[in-house]
């Protein structure tokens, strides 16, 4: 019988079975930070793991933000991306975690097994043939992909030039090469920002970043350490409405939106360039999860999962940017650590609930209002403290984060401010679930209100 190699995933010389297996106790699609987490967790749960990466290398999306701000919470210091990245790799490597890189996730089968619990199969492809990864438990961290010119409709000719800011980034800090001399920024999230400074540095000129919202996208920290250090200016309420050229960029048309985001008519010019970067938001991964059976939640574009991060497919779980798109990556390793342990405990359990309070009784939906954009979990499985994540859908400076059941009120935060650019949290007690089933509820919504000020 052919053998794996269970470091890289490639078969023996002479293997002549067409499609071979390998049996874990989780398997884990992604190697990014998400997933360098989730395996590491879930490994030191005690269940044999495997990840399954489509690129030759583990780090994912950090192997190019070369810029520093990562680890402040998780290690106490100051890294860059791939110095963060490099920190969950050793961790990997020094464990039996198996690593197929190279290989490309196919599909998701779930089947019953001998023991009446769901088996899941991960069918993939690397240079070696196809593989299949059977397990009691999969986690889904592949990540997101960026929004592209044709997602937003920007009108124009089709010439060379425009790029996605990710795209640009991996050009100049993988590749070694230049995107451009004069460049036009478009959306002022933080990898937006990011690039504005980082071309800045590599001697391209930036003519502005063009933001479509009355406000900033990105993190306060990156408006200030990116353009405000670097005099590039930041054109709020305005946006990219014509590309201009034939066979590169010549220049783009921007113009100032009203209250509606719809161009006003009469304020147009023309912006010199040779380059438009696009920074418009990120959509998660997640054609793999629709094939699987998995449902997804319209307001984040991931899976809509429980407490312990499981899908409505049992034994699939999902964290990172692929659940919910995160500001910090130190963010997705605390959310990812919960989605490992979880998918541990649901396969070496059998399958069993892998909330210790769990109540068969509970099962509440969760959904947002006010200008709460979305809430996540969006189920609630347990009586137990419950964490719930959020982002509001504009900046406020006052707001109070309540929840309701049946119209009543059960919980009601302080007052603070909130921005869209950072994603909230906030411990949900126990109690507060309880008061919610004893009222008879099926559903508690989390509303995050304006205060107006005494």
């Amino acid at each position: 019988m052919a053998t794996l190699d269970m470091r890289d995933g490639r078969a023996e010389t002479g293997a002549t079975e067409a499609v071979q297996t390998q049996a874990f106790d989780v398997i884990v699609i992604g190697g990014g930070p998400a997933g360098m987490a989730a395996a590491l967790a879930a490994h030191k749960a005690g269940a044999q793991v495997a990840i399954a990466e489509r690129e030759q290398h583990l780090g994912g999306i950090l192997r190019q933000c070369i810029h520093p701000g990562f680890g402040l919470s998780h290690f106490k210091q100051e890294l860059t991306g791939p110095e963060y990245a490099q920190r969950f790799i050793d961790q990997v490597r020094a464990t039996d975690i198996a690593l197929f890189l190279g290989s490309m996730v196919l599909g998701i089968d779930s089947s019953e097994s001998t023991e009446d619990a769901t088996l899941h199969t991960v069918t993939l492809m690397n240079p070696s043939g196809m593989l299949q990864l059977t397990g009691r438990a999969v986690v889904l961290a592949m990540g997101c992909r960026e929004r592209t010119r044709s997602e937003i409709k920007i009108p124009g000719s089709r010439p060379a030039g425009v790029f996605t800011a990710g795209l640009a980034q991996r050009y100049i800090n993988i590749e070694n090469l230049k995107p451009g001399s004069r460049a036009v920024i478009l959306g002022s999230g933080d990898i937006g920002l990011i690039m504005a400074r980082r071309c800045t540095l590599e001697g391209i000129s930036v003519e502005g970043v063009y933001e479509l919202m009355p406000y900033a996208n990105g993190l306060r920290r990156n408006v200030k350490n990116c353009l405000d250090d670097f005099d590039i200016p930041l054109h709020l309420s305005t946006t990219v409405t014509r590309v201009i050229g034939h066979d590169r960029v010549e220049a783009v048309e921007v113009s100032q939106v009203d209250e509606r985001l719809a161009p006003i008519p009469g304020t147009e010019r023309v912006v010199p360039c040779d380059t438009l970067l696009l920074s418009v938001g990120l959509i998660p991964e997640n054609e793999l999860s629709v094939a699987a059976g998995v449902e997804l939640d319209p307001r984040t574009r991931g899976a809509v999962v429980d407490q312990s991060l499981q899908t409505g497919v049992p034994g699939i779980f999902a964290c990172g940017n692929v659940l919910h798109v995160h500001d910090l990556a130190d963010n997705v390793t605390t959310e990812s650590e919960r989605a490992g342990a979880a998918a541990a405990a649901y396969a070496l359990v059998g399958g069993a609930e892998t909330n210790a309070v769990a109540d068969t009784s509970c099962e509440l939906t969760v959904s947002p209002a006010g200008i709460a954009g979305y809430a996540l979990p969006g189920r609630i499985t347990a009586v137990a403290l419950t964490k719930l994540n959020f982002r509001v859908r504009r900046p406020v400076d006052t707001a109070r984060v309540r929840i309701l059941a049946n119209g009543e009120e059960v919980f009601a935060g302080k007052v603070r401010a909130f921005k869209p650019s950072v994603m909230e949290s906030f411990p949900l007690p126990a109690k507060v679930i309880q008061r919610a089933l004893d009222l008879g509820a099926s559903e508690i919504v989390l509303s995050v209100d304006p205060v107006e000020e005494a």
